[in-house]
């Protein structure tokens, strides 16, 4: 285990260094001023077509192979709504200080140009499977787009992995370690009935995983964001104080303070972006497996659920997590992950209460990713090896959660940095060399299906 750590960490080195900081922060920045702000420019029109229609696609009749766009969105929004918002952000101000957050919203305001991008382009290419079931991707995009297919394979495979890691291992550690802490439960045993009910969703493939994910993700984000909401909004004279030390942290290395070790300039921006894209995956390519399913009128349309995806899990979620941790004052202590989170909600709630909101929030938030992150590794199974690799990669997902219930937690973050960073390379490389393709999807307001006459059009 030693030695998968050192080199784990030596690759993590390479792969989360300068060039990865500015390829992250440079294709946000970059599709934001070509698409010229949708974040902001196309407020009205985002809230009418995906929050303003849930109850729309509700009864909508949607074409074989496809779900409803507000399923779609939801399932996604369920993907990237997880133990990272809570377990992720602890970690990344215990490591990073409250500086780490400002660097999650720099790179959650440009992700959510990136994220429409790679919503959009993931429509735009992609196909129905044998079982006449419309499946997309990153990997379509960089095959179909840049015809390029080694490209596409690496993509797949490098998601195979992030997702094992990150979907399976880090949100079942994250859950199995949050009971061990209250309950002394053994991990392995919460392991195996977390594995189970995760089997009853995924075997029912994608349209049992929408029906669940469109209640189980308003509800979980709605509880945590109230519950939360309510703690900060009760120490509103301690806001100023927080807020400023979230900014001058940012930019201010970090010295030692109890059972803080302290952290350079750069590595309170390295954590910060990480953490952030292991929470919003905005720049993963993640997303667009899930909402390629959508039947959905115009392809802009689903694309503006990933600007709501990357909002409520990073502007909102995130910060409502990282605000509690820094006005207890605990991140200060030298504990971490899911306990430090306890901690500081424990500080203003009575008793126990505090913990208990944790762990079920934790619950909640992880079992959605495993039940949404298991349908982004089947779709890359699929494209690789075809429809013989669905079933199996299903249980090799059920049995992988088992394995995350006996993983070590420093040692599952750290890989699953690495992992979601040479998963987002291939795909940043490729939402850069599209972009001509995407802004014409944008300004002429392509139709599902629909196609531009001249796709050579990109940079």
């Amino acid at each position: 285990m030693e030695i998968i750590n050192e080199v784990n960490s030596f690759v993590n080195d390479i792969v989360w260094g300068p060039i990865m900081i500015a390829l992250l922060l440079g294709t946000g920045i970059f599709l934001s001023v070509r698409l010229k702000f949708p974040q902001l420019s196309r407020i009205k029109d985002i809230r009418k077509v995906t929050l303003g229609r849930m109850k729309e696609d509700h009864r909508r009749q949607t074409e074989h192979g496809t779900i409803a766009s507000a399923k779609a969105g939801l399932a996604s929004i369920a993907c990237v709504v997880g133990t990272g918002n809570i377990t992720g952000v602890a970690t990344a101000v215990a490591t990073g200080g409250p500086g780490a957050l400002f660097w999650m919203w720099l790179s959650a305001f440009f992700g959510m140009a990136t994220k429409f991008a790679e919503i959009a382009l993931g429509l735009y290419y992609r196909e129905k499977n044998e079982r006449g079931e419309y499946i997309g991707g990153a990997m379509f995009y960089i095959y179909k787009g840049l015809k390029s297919k080694w490209m596409a394979y690496f993509f797949c495979i490098m998601a195979i992995f992030s997702y094992m890691v990150c979907g399976a291992i880090v949100d079942t550690n994250s859950i199995v370690l949050g009971i061990q802490a209250q309950w002394h439960v053994p991990p392995l045993a919460s392991g195996i009935v977390m594995a189970f009910l995760t089997a009853i969703v995924i075997l029912g493939g994608i349209t049992r995983i929408g029906d669940v994910c469109e209640w189980l993700t308003p509800l979980m984000s709605l509880i945590y964001i109230f519950v939360g909401g309510i703690i900060v909004i009760l120490h509103l004279p301690q806001l100023p104080h927080a807020f400023a030390t979230i900014f001058t942290g940012a930019f201010t290395p970090q010295g030692a303070a109890g059972g803080f070790a302290g952290a350079t300039v750069m590595q309170i921006m390295t954590v910060g972006l990480a953490r952030g894209l292991n929470s919003n995956e905005a720049g993963m390519g993640s997303s667009p497996t899930l909402n390629c399913s959508a039947d959905v009128d115009y392809i802009e349309n689903q694309g503006f659920w990933g600007i709501v995806e990357v909002f409520l899990d990073t502007m909102i979620i995130n910060t409502v997590t990282g605000l509690v941790i820094v006005l207890s004052g605990k991140w200060v202590t030298g504990i971490s992950g899911t306990e430090l989170a306890m901690h500081a909600f424990s500080t203003f709630m009575p008793g126990h209460i505090g913990n208990y909101f944790i762990l079920i929030s934790t619950f909640l938030f992880g079992y959605s990713c495993l039940i949404t992150s298991s349908f982004l590794c089947e779709v890359s199974g699929e494209f690789i090896w075809g429809k013989k690799a669905v079933l199996p990669v299903r249980w090799i997902w059920i049995a992988f959660i088992v394995v995350g219930s006996i993983g070590g937690l420093e040692f599952v973050w750290d890989l699953a940095d690495t992992a979601n960073g040479l998963m987002a390379i291939p795909n940043l490389i490729a939402l850069l060399l599209l972009s001509g393709t995407l802004v014409r999807i944008y300004k002429e307001k392509i139709p599902t299906g629909g196609k531009i006459k001249d796709e050579d059009a990109n940079l």
